[in-house]
């Protein structure tokens, strides 16, 4: 690509106007899918993103390629997701340094988050220093990643 075709990705804070294309994109993703749609709704993006905690986009010409939200409450990824189309150019890395740099300026001792066993976040998680916690039965594999 030369560097007169070449876009910049333009991360900034998730806003209201952005969730109706961060449901979209959510729903979007091949791995950890919801069962079902209807568990993550609306209002759920908005409290998350006024009351409970905060959220991060990254963007490129105009197009929402990714999103994080951490929860302020217990110190936990919400979400991360990048779009299929998007992943492996550090979006998702980029996105989780925002979440977990605020939650733990937020006085969080620990950041924790749960993911599908066996999915790429499972590896990307354990690769990259994060404490993988699974106990017998689990359908989901538990990460944390203490302060430093």
């Amino acid at each position: 690509m030369s560097a007169a075709m070449k876009t910049t990705l333009c991360y900034r804070q998730a806003a209201l106007d952005d969730i109706p294309a961060l449901s979209a994109l959510r729903l979007s993703v091949n791995e950890n899918r919801l069962s079902s749609p209807d568990k993550v709704t609306l209002a759920m993006y908005h409290d998350y993103l006024t009351t409970l905690g905060q959220g991060w986009l990254c963007e490129e010409d105009g197009e929402i390629l990714g999103f994080s939200v951490a929860d302020g409450r217990d110190g936990s990824i919400w979400a991360l997701f990048v779009r299929p189309d998007s992943e492996g150019r550090g979006i998702g890395r980029t996105l989780l340094g925002m979440a977990c740099d605020w939650l733990f300026a937020q006085g969080h001792p620990k950041v924790s988050l749960s993911t599908g066993i066996g999915t790429r976040a499972d590896r990307f998680y354990a690769a990259h220093g994060w404490q993988r916690e699974l106990q017998p039965g689990d359908r989901e594999v538990s990460y944390s990643l203490a302060a430093r």
